[in-house]
């Protein structure tokens, strides 16, 4: 007898995907987790400044839940990046390029929650589960989750509910 895991494939399991499919998908995740700090940073200091708010570093900080030198690490690669500007006594501002990641990440966010409330996630956990998905879904996928909501997939998902509880 061969060790678990060892010996062939088991029952009910799918076959692996060839290397290169499982290699894009690898680098593809790795490339949303570079991403993913980068674009919460821009889009949190674009939601304080659209609220009217100045985007200082100990208010970012207490909003992503880490420390205040953790924050200027950042913003001196987001300003090497040129997403940022930060002027003394006045706080941090987006540049153009920096807007326009906020916006696009806050795009991907909207349409990500609002696939996970039409098919039935409370408002909640759909918010803090879009925050994490936003990063690793595709364009493909984006499009597919639009093309649902656009044809009506909440309002199917209610008439599944309301039938399967029938």
């Amino acid at each position: 007898m061969t060790p678990a895991g060892h010996g062939g494939p088991r029952r009910g399991r799918r076959p692996m995907p060839d290397a290169d499919m499982q290699s894009a998908g690898f680098r593809q995740a790795r490339l949303a987790r570079k991403t993913a700090l980068i674009e919460d940073y821009v889009e949190l200091i674009d939601d304080l400044l659209n609220n009217g708010q100045e985007a200082r570093q100990v208010d970012i900080a207490a909003r992503l839940g880490v420390s205040q030198p953790t924050v200027a690490k950042m913003l001196v690669r987001l300003e090497a990046d040129g997403l940022v500007t930060r002027r003394p006594y006045r706080g941090i501002f987006l540049t153009e390029a920096g807007h326009d990641m906020a916006t696009l990440s806050r795009a991907r966010h909207h349409t990500v929650e609002c696939f996970l409330r039409a098919l039935g996630i409370s408002e909640a956990n759909a918010r803090i589960d879009a925050e994490g998905m936003e990063h690793y879904v595709g364009a493909e996928t984006l499009d597919a989750f639009r093309h649902a909501l656009d044809a009506g997939l909440a309002a199917f998902m209610e008439t599944a509910r309301k039938h399967r509880h029938d």
